[in-house]
């Protein structure tokens, strides 16, 4: 079987976490996955844990030239046929109270897990088309209910619910599917990796920032580390990944874990200020 518009996905962010277990998941079921990573030990080591099919390509989704060599590799093996889906997982987060929050950080969020993710699907959009493919983003319940110190990630994961939803109407036309998945907590690396730079970061705060907010971050630095060790295997959300791109009606949004349904409840039958009351509970706060 070659590569072709009913086998082949691009994913980018597989390093880890959802991405890794997105692109594990598609090589096990047979597909052809292209596995976005930025550093070769990365590549290897999914390489190793996967089949010869699966091929590790750099990809970069805030670097415009790495996005366009990605799409010329890709190109080169399927031609004409097109692609059958793209999954856009890269993403980041650095929890920070909005005051404190340097706006290079806040840049930076918005151009991997917004603006980097619309540039990926524009590179690749030729191919999608040529393939009527499918199009999954990885989104959050983080863009639907907003936490205290987690503002610059809840924008980037709401402009990225408002992304979807313009691509769906835009790209019907072509048969193109787009779908958002919207998990709770999950087990990966990403808070991990994210609170090792807070705690860099506090070591540089004046001594007036860490009076006003030095208790909290504490306090919602041991919270969110205790809700993502509880939080549903990488696994569940792939197999969400994998339904959005194969099944005959895929949903628009899938909604992943029970926190994630409870928020989302909780957010829409509450008033603003009882929610608040309530998130601001749920932090440690």
């Amino acid at each position: 079987m070659l590569p072709g518009n009913k086998n082949t996905v691009v994913i980018t962010g597989a390093s880890t976490g959802i991405g890794a277990a997105c692109a594990l998941l598609l090589d096990e079921l047979g597909y052809f996955v292209f596995a976005g990573v930025r550093k070769d030990e990365d590549a290897q080591r999914l390489k190793q844990q996967a089949s010869p099919k699966l091929r590790p390509i750099f990809l970069d989704v805030t670097d415009a030239e790495s996005i366009q060599s990605a799409v010329e590799t890709v190109t080169n093996v399927v031609g004409d046929s097109g692609i059958l889906g793209l999954v856009n997982n890269a993403g980041i987060a650095v929890p920070s109270p909005l005051e404190l929050l340097p706006i290079a950080e806040f840049k930076q969020q918005m151009d991997i897990n917004v603006t980097g993710q619309l540039a990926v699907t524009q590179g690749f959009l030729g191919l999608l088309r040529l393939g009527k493919g499918r199009i999954v983003n990885m989104g959050s319940i983080s863009g639907r209910s907003a936490a205290p110190f987690l503002g610059a990630y809840n924008a980037s994961k709401f402009a990225l619910e408002a992304l979807t939803d313009v691509m769906r109407m835009e790209l019907k036309p072509w048969g193109i599917s787009v779908s958002i998945i919207e998990p709770g907590a999950i087990a990966t690396p990403i808070w991990e990796k994210s609170f090792l730079q807070v705690d860099t970061a506090r070591k540089n705060l004046p001594k007036s920032a860490e009076t006003l907010y030095g208790e909290a971050m504490s306090a919602v630095r041991q919270q969110v580390g205790t809700i993502a060790a509880k939080g549903i295997s990488a696994d569940i959300v792939a197999q969400a990944v994998v339904h959005a791109l194969t099944a005959k009606q895929p949903k628009t949004r899938y909604v992943i874990g029970q926190d994630a349904k409870i928020a989302l409840l909780l957010k829409y039958l509450l008033p603003d200020k009882v929610y608040d009351r309530v998130m601001l509970y749920s932090m440690g706060l």
